[in-house]
């Protein structure tokens, strides 16, 4: 049943722009289209500058996740959909977020905004709220845009292939693609937005994931069931390009690159990223535990290796848009799940990635199958595979240590090496339990409060003092849930972890191979500087419209002759070749780099507005910098016993292993805090965290609403 339709003249992508907003008012049942104006292409580009700018707009200091005003903005960058180079399908969504109460975003692959980029737009919004589930539906060949009962379902994929089949008409299915959110974002504050697309090779519907931060609540709480676009990609126009020829060649020499490396190194296109797996075990950084521990002997069991032989189909490259030919999508064709409510049934199940598998290490549990069965569940729930393993991780650690008991949790006992404790939860939590099953869904942040309170009723202790032990190995920061790496022995990581604007995820920060397996930036000056320019380029992707592996885990072999070769210059060089011929422009690495700091430096004032973005919103758990308990020490005892007498004046002479770990402790807060000043420093803020004028100006951000936002910070402190 259509709801409300307008008509509209589509624009044709122009050198990589449509500049074209589609804005749909969910509370009044308003459609309307508008133009991008030139001064915010200008100042932010594209992909996550237009969703920062559009969600600043439209939001105010008061306004959170489930507050009509706020914004589901949805944006591709100039690059997005070109299928002329590698990596083009990606697109971001932000928001405020039920996680972290203050903006976030996440990127995401597939044909959805290459589809709503052919159709004339370079963004959509969508504020209010529905007092019934509905569908957007964006026809390119019709010229409307409608808003429609949702369908009758909180399924998310097994109805994928359904709908496609009747949205598609007469043309073909992978003309067609969608965002949804399933159940568990209705009832978890870590829901995600699933990207569904057809595949044409496989012949059945695919999914990637937007998973962090909870958009998927943000979307479900608005009564919005999904997005759907029509359009018809065949006629290969892409960006249209101003010199198509140059952008050609561009994209020749980068898929050249990732043919002659990848298949020696990590092996994207026939492991995925489960290759991180081996990589990461074998470098204590692999999370067992709750973090605790770095390494497993069972990891064998879960190898990039056995998922490229045995699980992996192989006989389809697996690109999630054309053109790419790094092809790390990959997926298994036959599951048979075996708990939920969908018991006994085979499906297909895509990916999994390392975070995913890695959230199942994270519970001691090493076996295929399980991750399979949790990586298909979150994808038809819409939960985060992060957060959601994060938080059953911490809930077990806290049962174990004695914070919770059975009376907490409604009779579950919560053990490691557990698939029934996992499954319990997993299900528990999606269908909206009440309880505690109920309670675990809003997250780490949340949890720790909850605990320490009943904790502290129970046991007469001070509620205080139990939050405090909690928050040493509550593995969240800024609210989000950490993505899935030990950072204890990379400073570049924790502090990559810790200055990341929406949390620990490492999409921003990404340096703990680059410090702590190929020790690319041994110095502390090193660390610090690389922890202003990484986080400034690898956001520049997102923004852009590009996936980030194909620079970044793909090294160029020219980039060892290079003076910094952690920047795999040569491969940049194609990336500057992609904006050049696309936008008919000459600019260079400094100009990007400039961009993309336009767009953090507007992130870190939204922080601010919100009430955080300073200092001690930087801070990180313990166990992210150094063992918590002695066993964990005892685990490396003679490494970290190595450690103190390399790195301190501490004299080794007889100290048990508790005092030991106190030094060490102490010593690795003591850096954290001496890199937090380094690095305030390199970005232009003052020491606690808050841009200096000089920042402002130079950025263009001069405008009295911004300047009153640092002023106010400034008060506050």
């Amino acid at each position: 049943m259509t709801i409300a339709s307008i008509n509209y003249q589509k624009v044709n992508v122009d050198k990589g722009y449509t500049d074209r907003l589609l804005e749909v008012n969910l509370s009044d049942k308003t459609i309307s289209v508008s133009e991008i104006p030139a001064a915010t292409r200008e100042m932010f580009v594209g992909g996550r500058g237009y969703c920062l700018k559009l969600v600043y707009d439209k939001t105010k200091a008061s306004t959170r996740y489930d507050s009509p005003e706020n914004v589901l903005a949805f944006a591709g960058g100039p690059f997005c959909g070109e299928s002329s180079f590698a990596g083009t399908g990606k697109f971001i969504i932000g928001s405020i977020s039920p996680l972290t109460e203050t903006f976030c975003d996440s990127n995401v692959g597939g044909y959805f905004f290459p589809l709503v980029k052919n159709s004339g737009f370079d963004a959509i919004t969508v504020t209010g709220k529905s007092a019934e589930d509905v569908v957007i539906f964006i026809d390119d060949a019709a010229g409307t845009i409608s808003l429609r009962k949702a369908p009758a379902t909180d399924s998310s994929l097994l109805t994928a292939e359904k709908l496609v089949e009747e949205w598609r008409g007469a043309d073909k299915p992978n003309s067609i693609a969608f965002v949804s959110a399933g159940i568990g974002s209705k009832n978890t504050f870590f829901g995600c937005i699933n990207s569904i697309y057809y595949d044409p090779r496989r012949q059945r519907c695919r999914a990637k994931q937007a998973g962090r931060g909870g958009l998927g609540t943000v979307m479900r709480d608005k009564g919005l069931w999904g997005i759907v676009v029509k359009s018809n990609l065949s006629g290969g126009a892409g960006n249209q390009a101003d010199d198509k020829k140059r952008l050609r060649r561009a994209g020749t020499s980068l898929r050249k690159v990732i043919r002659d490396v990848d298949p020696n190194e990590l092996r994207l296109a026939q492991q995925g990223t489960t290759s991180l797996l081996d990589m990461m075990n074998n470098n204590d950084i692999l999370p067992v535990h709750n973090y605790k521990f770095g390494r497993d002997e069972r990891q064998h069991l879960v190898s990039g290796k056995i998922f490229e032989e045995k699980v992996f189909d192989q006989k389809h490259p697996d690109g999630c848009f054309a053109g790419c030919t790094l092809a790390c999508t990959k997926g298994c064709e036959g599951h048979t799940l075996t708990t939920g409510p969908f018991a006994g049934r085979t499906v297909p199940v895509d990916g999994p990635e390392y975070e995913t598998a890695a959230a199942i290490t994270n519970l001691g549990i090493f076996d295929i199958p399980a991750i399979m069965e949790y990586a298909w569940y979150c994808d038809e729930y819409a939960l985060d595979t992060i957060s959601t393993g994060v938080v059953i991780a911490f809930l077990i650690e806290a049962y174990q240590e004695g914070y919770l008991n059975r009376d907490d949790t409604d009779g579950i006992e919560l053990k490691w090496d557990d698939q029934e404790t996992l499954f319990n939860l997993l299900h528990r939590m999606a269908a909206g339990s009440t309880g505690f099953a109920g309670e675990i869904g809003r997250g780490i942040r949340h949890m720790k409060g909850w605990i320490s309170e009943r904790a502290a009723v129970r046991n007469g202790n001070d509620k205080e003092k139990i939050m405090r032990e909690l928050e040493l190995f509550g593995m969240e920061s800024k609210g989000l849930e950490f993505s899935m790496y030990i950072t204890k022995e990379s400073l570049a990581q924790q502090g990559g972890y810790g200055f990341a604007l929406k949390g620990p995820q490492h999409d921003e920060s990404w340096l703990i191979a680059l410090d702590q397996i190929k020790n690319e930036m041994p110095s502390f000056d090193e660390k610090a500087a690389a922890l202003r320019w990484f986080p400034l380029f690898r956001t520049w992707f997102n923004i852009a419209g590009l996936c980030k592996l194909p620079w970044i885990d793909v090294r160029h072999p020219d980039a060892a002759k290079t003076d910094d070769p952690a920047k795999n210059l040569p491969t940049i060089e194609c990336y500057l070749e992609l904006v050049n011929s696309t936008m008919g422009t000459e600019k260079n690495l400094d100009d990007l780099l400039t961009e993309s700091e336009r767009s953090y430096l507007l992130h870190k004032l939204i922080n601010l507005r919100q009430g955080f973005g300073t200092r001690m919103h930087d801070r990180i758990p313990l166990r992210a910098m150094a063992p918590v308990f002695t066993d964990e020490f005892s685990s490396r005892r003679e490494y970290y016993v190595n450690y103190l007498k390399e790195n301190t004046e501490i004299k080794i002479n007889g100290q048990d292993d508790a005092e030991l770990l106190k030094n060490l402790q102490d010593h690795r807060r003591r850096q954290y805090e001496i890199l937090t000043d380094t690095v305030y420093a390199e970005k232009g803020f003052d020491l606690n965290g808050i841009p200096l004028d000089e920042t402002l100006e130079r950025l263009g951000f001069t405008d009295p609403e911004y300047l009153e936002i640092v002023a106010q910070a400034r008060q506050r402190q």
